[in-house]
């Protein structure tokens, strides 16, 4: 099944104002989920905000069914929480680390996951061990497998790097970890709408996903996978009404499913408009949205690689959409923003974002043009045509 961009275009009404390639930071929104939006906020101001929530169950109910088959798993096994940072803390620190414990992580691993870890390293003594790259700058999963031993609690990894286009061996090192019996933390916020994610296949015991990026859902959204098994396992760092019921004056008892890591308080019309978006993106097929993704992205750094002064900085030995880009003697925030001011979205990704990464390369900041399947080969054109007139 292929991708019709002119529906798409027409259905994306920020298309008609903008050449959006930041699809990374937050896509762009198509009309049924702006609608899912408008239409329960409308429902709020009209009967209430606990009235409306009451109304629209059902609705609320789909976004698990969506996201169960979305991932390939359990509707028991999601929680919808605020945004992929809320998901992937809830998960992490509901690991019982213990001092001398080790954590394997690798070289493009984000900046709030990296800073997590530091502080666990402060608060409980474990030590945080980077997996080399291979050869082509991806997690080393030989490498992996030949650092694992008792002591090692937990595989993190991040799948798509935010600051490049590099997409790591997940379903390798799900193997490997499943091997080991050694949890797995998967960091799919940037992959989680650009390209299939089956969690069978994978092997994560927990992913954590945002909604307003690759899978055009609402700000202030994400979700949150635990393997089923992994739920009695793991002790929620927060707890609330909604995650436990209180049994007893000095008792009380985890929900049994994923819900354990939501709040209460939570955004209504935003986890609706997800469910939507999911089934949006479920519509179109992830693997037509792979396939043209990475057909514009390479399109793209093709362009790119035949302008002067231009580096371009994706690695891996399999690309997606994220494309970023150096550009010589140059400030990258000035190119950024008058691109901006030719109504072309993009941003800047900068060393403490990465700074594994980053760091190791020699790359203080660089140009990030993440393209979704929306886009066209004339934005494209454009994009590097403009580009060239502002680099001279």
């Amino acid at each position: 099944m292929s991708i019709d961009v002119r529906r798409a275009r027409a259905e994306t009404p920020g298309c008609e104002d903008v050449l959006h390639f930041n699809n990374s930071g937050a896509s762009l929104m198509p009309l049924p989920v702006i609608e899912a939006l408008k239409n329960h906020l409308d429902l709020e101001a009209g009967i209430g905000g606990y009235e409306a929530e009451k109304q629209a169950q059902e609705a609320i109910e789909h976004t698990y069914d969506s996201i169960a088959e979305l991932l390939n798993c359990g509707r028991e096994e999601i929680a919808l929480v605020e945004n992929a940072t809320a998901a992937w803390c809830n998960a992490f620190y509901s690991i019982q680390f213990q001092p001398g414990d080790r954590i394997l992580t690798a070289v493009a691993e984000y900046v709030s996951n990296y800073l997590a870890y530091l502080q666990m390293a402060g608060r409980r003594g474990i030590i945080v061990d980077v997996v080399p790259d291979d050869e082509y700058g991806q997690i080393d999963v030989s490498a992996l497998e030949e650092m694992i031993d008792e002591r090692v609690k937990l595989i993190s990894i991040t799948h798509v790097p935010t600051s490049g286009g590099l997409i790591n061996p997940a379903a390798k090192v799900g193997t490997v970890a499943r091997a080991a019996g050694i949890p797995y933390l998967l960091d799919a916020c940037q992959s989680v709408g650009q390209m299939p994610i089956n969690v069978q296949e994978t092997g994560c015991d927990m992913l954590s996903a945002t909604g307003r990026k690759f899978l055009r859902g609402p700000r202030g959204t994400g979700f949150l996978y635990v393997r089923k098994e992994m739920l009695e396992v793991l002790e929620p760092p927060f707890i609330d009404l909604r995650s436990a019921n209180w049994t007893a004056l000095d008792e009380y008892e985890w929900r049994p499913d994923a819900r354990r890591f939501e709040k209460w308080e939570t955004y209504v019309a935003g986890n609706i408009g997800l469910g939507v978006a999911v089934d949006y993106a479920l519509n179109w097929g992830l693997e037509a949205i792979s396939e043209r993704v990475r057909y514009l992205a390479d399109m793209f750094r093709e362009k790119l690689a035949d302008l002067p002064r231009i580096t371009v900085r994706d690695l891996g030995q399999e690309r997606g959409a994220i494309v970023t880009y150096t550009v010589d003697d140059a400030d990258h925030n000035t190119i950024v923003s008058e691109l901006g001011s030719r109504r072309i979205n993009c941003s800047v990704s900068s060393l403490p974002h990465s700074r594994l990464d980053m760091e190791r390369r020699g790359i203080e900041d660089l140009i990030r043009a993440p393209v979704h399947y929306f886009n066209t080969e004339d934005e494209v054109e454009r994009y590097v045509r403009e580009l060239s007139s502002i680099i001279g």
